[in-house]
């Protein structure tokens, strides 16, 4: 993935045959996966638990705020997952994970076209699953969807700056200096299939800040199913 251009990258994927039409159905928002810290000389992340606590609320306002403009956004009845206790915590957030990972995967094997596996080649078909068990999550009964976030902000040192500007005037080596990554997907609760993933490795907001959070969230949900939300500026 490093080898291949960002610009080459797709953004927005749909399952075939997959509509959404405004104002009939209930999406549940599930608890946002939220990583932020600092990225080190050598490229490693270091978590910043402040930073994190900032973001988790920056963003759970912004989102507050894009369901409050529902005509414009989401465009449905959205109402906030009530995170279960004990042994249902726990499953819930192996089900954020795995979604994470299937958006990793939609990145690396269909939004890449270098990249696409053989099936996807073919017909271009966007048939991913994170399986029909989900939807046995206390808190999701009687909802048609859950909408699933993910943000991943590596802000970068001073050192890793340093290093990217020495790479490059000294070596001619390319060094990234931070990591800002989102994904936004779709989940059918009858079948458990992603009908609709929003994914950037390049995306724009500082998520330590309430303006920066609200250019994220917009980002996230551009291209949401059954809505003429406007691009969002980078």
């Amino acid at each position: 993935m490093a080898a291949t251009p960002l610009a080459a990258q797709e953004k927005t994927g749909n399952k075939p045959g997959f509509t959404l039409t405004p104002g009939t159905v209930t999406i549940v928002l599930m608890r946002p996966e939220i990583a932020v810290g600092a990225q080190s000389t050598g490229g490693a992340f270091e978590p910043n638990a402040d930073w994190t606590d900032q973001a988790r609320e920056n963003l759970g306002l912004a989102l507050a705020q894009a369901q409050a403009q529902a005509q414009g956004q989401l465009g449905n009845e959205v109402v906030n997952f009530v995170e279960p206790v004990g042994q249902g915590a726990a499953t819930a957030h192996e089900y954020r994970a795995l979604f994470t990972a299937l958006a990793d995967s939609v990145i690396t094997y269909q939004f890449f076209p270098g990249n696409r596996l053989p099936t996807k080649k073919r017909d271009g078909s966007f048939l991913w699953s994170i399986g029909p068990e989900v939807a046995k999550l206390p808190g999701l009964q009687g909802a048609d969807y859950a909408l699933f976030v993910t943000t991943v902000d590596h802000y970068g040192s001073t050192g890793r700056k340093l290093l990217q500007v020495v790479a490059a005037g000294v070596a001619g080596v390319g060094v990234t200096a931070g990591v800002h990554k989102g994904y936004a997907g779709l989940i059918d609760l009858k079948t458990g299939d992603l009908v609709w993933l929003n994914a950037d490795l390049a995306m724009g907001g500082d998520v330590r800040t309430p303006a920066g959070a609200v250019k994220r969230v917009s980002q996230l949900l551009e291209g949401f199913p059954g809505t003429t939300a406007q691009t969002a500026a980078r």
